[in-house]
């Protein structure tokens, strides 16, 4: 049974960082690709980043690039995404989703982040920020 598990989410000051984990099961890490997602209130969801491990290769969004990173330990089955110089925009409920059709982030690019390509999600962890 394929089981994606969100942590480490809470409230933040601008400025500040959180490190998100997504704990997978039912499945290994170096033939799935792990995306990132976010919903912030009012909003449709967007893609934030993903991790292929089978090259070791990511993909960011614009809004996010050079402030968060996404890391794989595929001993623990668990993907981070290490957030810094978090911003009010960053707020929203984050979610992690496991597909085995992206091979390559590096290659898909912007495609990697597109949800309609994944196919398991987890239930989402929010993060806040505010001062």
């Amino acid at each position: 049974q394929v089981q994606l598990v969100e942590s480490g989410g809470g409230l933040v000051q601008p400025g500040g960082s959180l490190r998100l984990s997504c704990a997978a099961s039912g499945f290994n890490l170096d033939e799935h690709a792990i995306g990132w997602f976010r919903r912030a209130p009012g909003k449709e969801r967007e893609g934030v980043t993903c991790i292929t491990s089978s090259d070791g290769t990511t993909y960011y969004a614009n809004s996010v690039a050079g402030r968060f990173s996404i890391s794989s330990d595929n001993t623990k089955n668990t993907v981070y995404l290490q957030m810094n110089s978090l911003k009010p925009e960053d707020t929203a409920v984050y979610y992690c989703a496991a597909t085995n059709r992206i091979t390559s982030a590096q290659h898909m690019g912007v495609l990697s982040i597109i949800d309609g390509w994944y196919d398991y999600w987890g239930q989402g962890t929010q993060v806040t920020v505010s001062s």
